[in-house]
């Protein structure tokens, strides 16, 4: 099936708003993304022949509910929950479709959230138990931290005693932590689908309420309201339709769960290391290239230690550099006026802001990644362009347990990878 080229031939995205800031449903996030994705690849809801929805925060059917806006045209729509990777999970679902013989799908994910992480049913086993099970037999505490559910809490952990064990056996500090988070809010001020669009100084980052040490409340994700969607389709679909300049190629996707190492004796790989690491490597091998070819990467800083950790996964370093290659990146000025920091003398990471900036509807975070980089490939993201952007990175991480990475090309007719090989 792999054999048959897919397309995102249109994107569309929210402004990703605070929970509770905004008077607005889901019906009106999802179905504004996806005219907006549609209008984007110049084709009308008539055209999908199958559609993908991601939620987490409501009942069964909202992907039909939120399609419905646009239209009524009987196409399969089907609904997606997988965590803070659903999103990535309905466009895997959506390319899917098309590897098997569909034309044109659309995936589109939508969230509206509260101002926390929590669990609906409390009756039924909790599906994140054996993280939580084996954040205590790590070590963890098990008091919940200050003003935070249960939920909540211990995902923070994870992620915090994470990074003290990469304080501990690798000598990172709390400034190299923060500059993931300086970098990430001063290209976020560059996005005006963002959250947070104004850069903000180490001092701020390091002196605001310590969440869990040694995350502060900046080095976090703050949840959000919001839509994004993709649209997916064939080659045969791009040429009948003349979408060769909006076309970029999917050319490679792949999602690792859970592993035996996810509940051994490391923080870190509870934090998904080892399944973001395989699911790069996978994706790196089918599309023949290697990490050093990707121009542009966007990536699942949840927390701003989980994108240090994530530098080492997809080997951009040695595992234990993440937080000498932060120390070592540049701040360069783009064609546009706009500036990007380069991390190991060839990477932009996060130019959208990523999660610390944007904000993380979970539901449709990682089409959210996916419009960036379409953008980006196209050439079409204004301050924040990395010129001559080729090759695109995605990954996105949901607990319970699934990572996403998808690698994207821009479009070559000739069925060439567009590497710097």
């Amino acid at each position: 099936m792999a054999s048959r080229r897919t397309f995102v031939v249109g994107v569309g995205m929210t402004k990703f708003e605070k929970p509770l800031t905004k008077k607005w449903d889901y019906p009106e996030m999802g179905s504004q993304a996806a005219a907006d994705a549609l209008r984007d690849a110049g084709l009308s809801y008539n055209d999908l022949q199958a559609a993908v929805a991601s939620y987490c925060y409501g009942d069964p059917t909202c992907g039909q509910r939120a399609l419905y806006e646009l239209g009524l045209s009987g196409i399969p729509v089907f609904n997606t929950n997988n965590n803070c990777s659903s999103a990535s999970s309905a466009l895997m679902l959506a390319r899917a479709l098309v590897l098997s013989g569909y034309d044109c799908t659309i995936a589109v994910g939508f969230e509206k959230m509260e101002r926390g992480l929590s669990e609906k049913f409390t009756d039924k086993t909790s599906p994140i138990k054996n993280h939580t099970d084996t954040l205590a037999v790590l070590g963890a505490d098990s008091k919940p931290l200050r003003h935070m559910n249960a939920v909540t809490s211990d995902i923070i952990k994870m992620f915090a005693y994470a990074a003290r064990d990469h304080t501990t056996h690798h000598g990172t500090t709390l400034d190299q932590y923060a500059k993931v988070t300086y970098k990430n809010r001063k290209h976020g001020a560059m996005n005006d689908r963002a959250c947070f669009q104004s850069p903000v100084t180490m001092d701020f980052i390091k002196s605001k309420r310590e969440l869990c040490h040694p995350i502060t409340f900046p080095m976090s994700a703050p949840t959000a309201d919001g839509g994004a969607a993709a649209v997916v389709c064939s080659e045969e679909f791009v040429k009948r339709h003349n979408l060769q300049d909006k076309a970029v190629e999917i050319l490679s996707q792949h999602m690792v769960t859970d592993l035996p190492s996810s509940f051994g004796q490391s923080f870190l790989n509870l934090c998904g290391y080892t399944m973001s690491k395989q699911a790069a490597e996978k994706c790196l091998r089918d599309a023949s290239i290697n990490i050093n070819d990707v121009d542009i990467i966007e990536l699942h800083d949840c927390f701003a230690p989980n994108e240090l950790f994530l530098y080492e996964a997809f080997g951009l370093c040695p595992e234990g550099h993440g937080g000498k290659l932060i120390d070592g990146s540049k701040w360069i000025r783009n064609k546009n006026g706009g500036e990007l920091c380069v991390i190991g003398g060839r990477w932009i990471v996060n130019t959208s802001g990523g999660l610390e900036s944007k904000g993380h509807p979970i539901g449709a975070t990682g089409l959210g990644q996916c419009a960036e980089l379409i953008w980006q490939l196209r050439g079409e993201a204004g301050k924040r362009q990395v010129d001559n952007a080729r090759i695109g990175l995605q990954h996105n991480f949901g607990i319970g347990g699934a990572v996403v990475v998808t690698l994207y090309g821009k479009y070559d007719r000739n069925n060439v990878p567009q590497a710097r090989l």
